[in-house]
């Protein structure tokens, strides 16, 4: 109950007890036995309260989650405001309703940020031939064990089938479930697929609305606010979340560049991981530090020479204003 609204009642001798007891202890160093201003029997600054407005894509009334510290906390409350189970929501975008893998909620969340939640829609089956060793596919995920499809390049093999579609989420390869796996992971195995043979895809496309209206007027004024907001709500895996000063753009491009060199080399995009690679880099002097750095921090990867050579770069770009 907010402080001020308490309704007062007689204390009991117990309570009589542990108030005497807080005022001793706040008690001021002239020796005086009144409660000092920052006693902790008198709260006077409440801790700092996040709330964030959230819809179904599809369409929805609008709905309020808080106290979350991870994507997994975050879709379990987002679930429970629209009574469906957390495993529906294939990802969430920000201030949009569309499919935009360029507002894709990820580890940020600007504190004015509206929350689209996109769950399944229609199921579909696809046999693709892999004539090339490359697909043109990129993959991302949504933090929660769901992976799906961030881009498709124009006049590759998948851009022939049209029937597969950016934001499909991949349930299975070839009939193995890959639920729960990271992208790039699911990456590797597409790119594993043996050539001039054909291969399935099991995918699950997002509901679409039946008009595109905005939804209410809360959704409505939200829109484009992405990245507008001094601060954001950084999530994690482990551990609570924290209110972060939003990065400055010159950190912003170098993420970006480091971003399209995953994409590049690994067939990936993740703001989070280029986060942490240019993370343990902009401190290093040189390549051969970096490349350590990088072994250490994120050697299950494996990185190629290359790509760890074209990241440095823009490490150096960006260390000397360049981006």
């Amino acid at each position: 109950m907010p402080l001020g609204l308490r309704v007062k009642k007689k204390a009991t001798s117990k309570e009589t007890a542990c108030l005497v007891k807080s005022e001793q202890a706040g008690a001021g160093g002239d020796g005086g036995g009144g409660a000092g201003t920052n006693s902790p029997a008198y709260p006077l600054i409440p801790p700092r309260r996040l709330v964030f407005h959230t819809q179904l894509a599809h369409g929805s009334a609008t709905g309020r989650v808080e106290d979350f510290s991870s994507n997994q906390e975050l879709y379990a409350k987002i679930a429970g405001v629209f009574e469906i189970a957390p495993s529906e929501i294939l990802y969430c975008t920000l201030n949009t309703p569309r499919i935009d893998m360029e507002k894709l909620l990820g580890a940020q969340i600007g504190l004015e940020d509206f929350i689209f939640a996109h769950v399944k829609g229609i199921e579909k089956e696809v046999n693709v031939y892999k004539s090339e060793d490359s697909l043109g596919l990129t993959i991302t995920d949504n933090g929660v064990g769901r992976a799906f499809i961030k881009r498709i390049k124009d006049g590759s093999i998948i851009d022939s089938v049209k029937t597969i579609c950016v934001g499909d989420h991949i349930e299975c390869i070839n009939g193995e479930n890959i639920v729960g796996w990271r992208h790039y992971d699911v990456a590797r195995k597409l790119k594993s697929l043996k050539k001039e043979e054909f291969f399935t895809l099991k995918l699950i496309e997002p509901k679409k609305a039946f008009e595109i209206q905005p939804r209410s007027t809360t959704g409505k004024s939200s829109a484009g606010k992405l990245g507008t907001g001094r601060e954001t709500l950084r999530l994690r895996s482990k551990g609570p979340a924290t209110v972060e000063e939003e990065p400055s753009e010159a950190t912003t491009k170098a993420v970006g560049k480091v971003d399209d060199l995953l994409e590049l080399y690994m067939g990936i995009r993740d703001t989070d991981l280029a986060t942490t690679i240019f993370e343990a880099g902009k401190d290093k002097s040189n390549p051969d530090e970096f490349a350590v750095a990088l072994d250490e921090t994120l050697g299950d990867f494996a990185f190629p020479d290359e790509f760890v050579f074209d990241v440095w770069g823009a490490i150096s770009d960006a260390k000397q204003g360049r981006l």
